[in-house]
C-alpha cells in the first residue's frame, strides 16, 4: 500500500519537500559533499528543478518557459551582436556621451 502512495501525486510532493529539507539542512551546515547530488558544493538547488517539473506537468506554460530557458543557455551571447552602443561614458575624464538616433 505504501508504493501505491509513494507512486501517487501527493507522495511525490511529500517526496519532493523531503528532498528539499533534506538537501537545505545538509547545505547550511556545510556538509555539501555529503550528499551525492550537491557534487562539489553549490551547483543549484535539485527541489527547485523538482517542483518545476512538477509544476510543469500542471501548467501548460511552464513547460515552454523551461524549454526556453534551456535553449538560451546554449546560445552564445557575443560582445559585437546588436546594435551599436548610443552612449560612451568616460569615467577617467567624467563626461558622458548620448548619441541620438538618426531619422
Amino acid at each position: 500500500m505504501a508504493l501505491f502512495w509513494a507512486m501517487s501525486l501527493p507522495g511525490l510532493v511529500c517526496a519532493l519537500v523531503a528532498l528539499a529539507v533534506v538537501d537545505q539542512l545538509v547545505l547550511r551546515a556545510g556538509r555539501a559533499r555529503w550528499v551525492p547530488w550537491r557534487g562539489t558544493g553549490r551547483e543549484g538547488q535539485l527541489s527547485a528543478t523538482g517542483f518545476e517539473q512538477l509544476q510543469a506537468q500542471f501548467a501548460p506554460g511552464k513547460q515552454h518557459e523551461l524549454d526556453e530557458r534551456q535553449t538560451t543557455l546554449m546560445l552564445r551571447d557575443e560582445e559585437g551582436d546588436g546594435a551599436p552602443p548610443r552612449t560612451v561614458v568616460d569615467l577617467a575624464g567624467g563626461r558622458a556621451t548620448v548619441r541620438l538616433p538618426r531619422g
